[in-house]
């Protein structure tokens, strides 16, 4: 499934689920000066605490590579209430592909 998420929901992910990839290891995002060390001299100053990061991955900014690389994969449970029809299309009543604006219930269900 994806789609497009609000700001409100990156900004929950991340703070929720949130790890930061510091010399190839997965570090959980609890404090600013780990975003600092790893992201200011790449970004140009412009990324220094977990706000910067929230925005720059939100609004696909100038750093986006450097802020979306920096973050590991999300890891996320099975949706409260269990998958419907995994193997069908969301347009056919299914839960795979495109679900628009519909992602943030998904994600809500499954942080």
């Amino acid at each position: 499934a994806f789609g497009y998420p609000n700001q409100k929901t990156v900004r929950e992910l991340i703070y929720k689920r949130g790890f930061g990839k510091v010399n190839k290891q997965r570090i959980p995002l609890t404090d600013n000066s780990i975003i600092e060390k790893s992201l200011a001299k790449a970004s140009k100053g412009r990324i220094i605490c977990i706000e910067d990061l929230i925005h720059e991955i939100f609004t696909v900014g100038p750093n986006f590579k450097e802020a979306n690389n920096f973050l590991w994969p999300f890891k996320l449970s099975s949706p409260n209430g269990g998958f419907s029809k995994k193997l069908l299309h969301y347009n056919e009543g299914g839960e795979a592909g495109n679900r628009e604006d519909k992602i943030n219930a998904l994600i809500h269900r499954m942080i």
